[in-house]
């Protein structure tokens, strides 16, 4: 049994109104559960939409919550104009904040299981083959004055597999170009060292020498892809570079930096690589979500169904 104090400071949280209960919620996000700065905010943003909706109903307090406001909610989710996946991330920050409620005895019942997300496709990832992602590391012009940062970005992208916001984060002292390999931070705050490529090496080695002194302001500090203002890019504006230079090269629709992770993986697999060093690299934590690139290769596909159907 908890003791009288500890039942009293349960008492006064659970009076408390529901933003300061997020709140706290989103805290332990940050320091119990280590979770990346990017995956806490968009806990945030989902949550003060469920916010708003409970405010409008008079529920300010999680005690408040029932089953039949859970419908609700699930119902309006379902009239707007979001997709599956969306409506699943909504649910899943909803379902967290529940289940902190329980864990810490903030609410008395667990109406998790009311939760249920709807089931959605597992869709392919786009990938482009290697003639159009070549094109696209050769579309930033060397005439540009950033021609060496931007270069560098896309050779990196495409060498490492990193996503735009591990690549965002980047400082000097992760990379050791002279062996060949970067450390950066994932989700979950989890690090990780992959290899660097010849290609990019020389791609980074070339804007630090001749491009980012230049850059470098006094407050800079030592991040790695530095703006025209001397501060470190942001992961949105990296996604604004790749599109940019994307459409220049005439690729698909849609390709964003996820798209460059995507071929990174996928080109790996076909030129033989281990799965399970794929997902080191890739930093996932389940390997079922890095086999999805093993269906992405029709080339290879095709090759296995004619080696060994009986009726090629």
């Amino acid at each position: 049994m908890p003791s009288i104090q500890t039942q009293s400071i349960i008492e006064r949280l659970r009076c408390l109104p529901m933003g300061q209960t997020v709140k706290q919620f989103l805290d332990y996000l940050v320091v119990e559960a280590g979770l990346s700065t990017n995956t806490v905010l968009g806990y945030g943003r989902d949550l003060k939409a469920f916010l708003e909706f409970c405010q409008g109903r008079g529920v300010g307090e999680l005690t408040q919550i029932t089953p039949l406001l859970i419908q609700q909610y699930m119902q309006v989710l379902s009239e707007q104009p979001k997709a599956d996946s969306s409506i699943k991330r909504f649910l899943v920050a909803v379902r967290m904040l529940l289940r902190f409620g329980k864990l810490h005895r903030l609410v008395e019942d667990d109406l998790t299981s009311l939760l249920e997300s709807p089931k959605i496709w597992q869709r392919l990832p786009t990938v482009c083959n290697r003639q159009q992602v070549f094109e696209l590391l050769n579309s930033p012009d060397p005439k540009d004055p950033y021609y060496l940062r931007d270069r560098a970005i896309l050779e990196l992208l495409y060498a490492t597999g990193v996503r735009a916001s591990e690549l965002a984060g980047l400082r000097v002292t992760d990379l050791n170009l002279s062996i060949g390999y970067l450390r950066c931070l994932g989700k979950g705050n989890r690090e990780r060292v992959i290899p660097v490529g010849r290609m990019a090496i020389g791609a980074t080695m070339d804007y630090l020498r001749d491009l980012r002194p230049k850059l470098a302001e006094p407050d800079s500090g030592d991040g790695l892809l530095l703006s025209r203002t001397g501060r470190p890019l942001s992961r949105i504006e990296i996604w604004r570079l790749v599109r940019k230079y994307s459409v220049r090269a005439g690729m698909p629709r849609g390709l964003t930096t996820h798209t460059l992770r995507h071929c990174f993986a996928t080109h790996l697999l076909s030129g033989g690589a281990d799965l399970r060093f794929v997902q080191e690299m890739l930093g996932h934590v389940d390997i079922a979500t890095t086999q999805i690139y093993t269906h992405v290769d029709h080339d290879r596909l095709r090759t296995i169904h004619k080696k060994y159907h009986p009726r090629p």
